[in-house]
């Protein structure tokens, strides 16, 4: 604002200067005298302002002329370029100037003056590469789409634009939804330099979106090779990727080569809890369960895990409990005191209906970390001692209200997912599942479950001969929810 003001001030003041010369200069009785040979001139004071403007003009006139002559001698001599570069010396000053406004344009995000100071360069300059890219940039950056790619289709026909041209064609098919357009595009461009890394890792999402396992895979193997990717990292996204090929192959009834992917995957990721189980039963499949036993056992070492039991299960499906719970002490002794084996180990334990033993078993994890399915095992366990009821219903009550204990969590977006997918189906991330607790979401539910332990009765027997069966009615001498809650948890500690 002060900024403007004092340039307002100053024109004004120029302004005032030159009209106080003026009046000068007319009000004066001076004159010019002018000698051209013999002539002689007297020119007043205005007279000899216009006489020397003219002569300026004449004197740039007289230059210009004198340019054209040399450009025409050295076009005489051989220089057929001279008379052109002559006349279009001041069509190029203009054709840079309006390159230079449209690339300020650009980078103020001005789309609009960026596209057209663009066009007049491209008009005033034969430099088609340099404008037409420029045009695209600021067309692609207004949103103007079409104009966009018709300008990076201009520029597929020279060799040093046609890479930056099918970036610029990628994206353009990305923004109209044709993703199978983009991913061929994207393979054209990853032939033209097989190290852009932004050309892969856009490539590669192409592919794990359109389930291009095969293609995916050696896109993967480009950036390993490219230097782009760790190589633990590498085997640890080529184990998940052969894993999705077996999967699609298996989908399409070619099994032997599903299994073979299958194995593959888990070779190349042993700690791959998803590899292993589809190792073990396609080795289960060809007869190798001993194979398959060695299999689970090395990922149960890495991250115990249900799914990982439930394949060790079905090596041997027609055994009986008490084998299978003998079975299962070689599995349970490489990982004695993770949660999962003490789980494991109490829910066998009950299957023989060794009910103290699955007791010593389960340890105090219900009070460490009493999730859904340890104070279930701790209702059956109450149950098969001949345990009330009401203390059974109490451990079910609290079961209700309990954590779900690990789960399948994205770690991009924290969504929960029922079994371990390579693409998470919230966020689209690649490989992002992990075994763990989900976030914690606990508090006051819709249906108020809380208040399950008044209903249902408390986890040890009722010492009151007045309080009878929550199923029957609830007597006058009930006590208050917060009450029942307190003495709940005195009981159980």
């Amino acid at each position: 604002m002060f900024w403007t003001l004092i340039k307002i001030l100053l024109f004004v003041a120029i302004v005032l200067g030159l009209a106080y010369g003026a009046g000068q200069v007319m009000d004066s009785d001076q004159t010019v005298g002018l000698r051209i040979f013999d002539m002689e001139f007297v020119l007043g004071p205005i007279q000899a302002i216009i006489g020397l403007v003219l002569a300026l003009v004449a004197l740039w006139v007289i230059l210009k002329l004198i340019g054209l002559v040399i450009a025409v001698l050295r076009f005489m001599t051989g220089d057929e370029t001279a008379i052109r570069r002559f006349f279009m010396r001041n069509r190029e000053k203009r054709g840079l100037d309006a390159l230079l406004s449209a690339l300020i344009a650009q980078a103020e995000g001005d789309g609009k003056t960026a596209i057209a100071k663009a066009e007049k360069a491209h008009k005033l300059l034969n430099r088609p590469v340099m404008t037409n890219l420029l045009v695209a940039q600021a067309a692609e950056m207004k949103g103007n789409r079409e104009l966009a790619e018709d300008r990076y289709k201009a520029l597929l026909s020279d060799n040093r634009s046609r890479f930056v041209a099918v970036q610029g064609l990628i994206r353009a098919k990305l923004d109209q939804g044709d993703k199978e357009k983009a991913r061929a595009l994207a393979t054209k461009a990853l032939d033209m330099q097989p190290a852009h890394e932004a050309t892969q890792n856009t490539l590669l999402s192409l592919q794990t979106e359109l389930e291009d396992w095969s293609g995916a895979r050696k896109t993967l193997l480009n950036k390993k090779s490219s230097g782009h990717l760790p190589r633990d990292v590498w085997r640890r996204r080529d184990a998940v990727l052969a894993l999705q090929e077996s999967d699609r192959l298996a989908a399409t009834g070619e099994l032997d080569r599903a299994r073979e992917a299958a194995i593959e995957a888990n070779r190349l990721s042993p700690d791959l809890v998803a590899a292993a189980v589809a190792a073990a039963q396609a080795l289960v499949a060809q007869g190798k369960g001993s194979y398959a036993a060695k299999v689970i056992k090395k990922a149960w070492k890495v991250q115990p895990h249900p799914e990982l039991a439930a394949a060790y299960a079905a090596i041997e499906k027609d055994e009986t409990p008490l084998k299978r719970q003998a079975r299962f002490q070689k599995l349970l002794r490489i990982q004695p005191e993770a949660d999962e084996s003490k789980l494991l180990g109490a829910e066998l334990l009950i299957a023989v209906e060794d009910f103290p033993a699955a007791r010593r078993a389960l340890g105090d994890l219900y009070e460490r970390k009493p999730t859904v399915r340890a104070l279930t095992i701790m209702a059956a366990i109450e149950r098969g001692e001949g345990a009330d009821d009401s203390v059974v219903r109490g451990w079910l009550a609290r079961a209700l209200t309990a954590p779900r204990g690990p789960q399948w969590v994205c770690a991009k977006c924290q969504h929960v997912h029922t079994s371990w997918e390579a693409i998470c189906d919230n966020c689209g991330a690649f490989d992002t599942l992990e075994w763990r607790d989900p976030p914690d979401s606990t508090g006051p539910s819709a249906t108020q479950t809380e208040l399950l332990p008044l209903i249902v009765g408390s986890l040890s027997k009722p010492a009151d001969p007045e309080v009878v069966d929550a199923a029957d009615t609830t007597v006058e001498t009930a006590p208050t929810p917060s009450e029942s809650v307190a003495e709940n948890e005195k009981k159980l500690s």
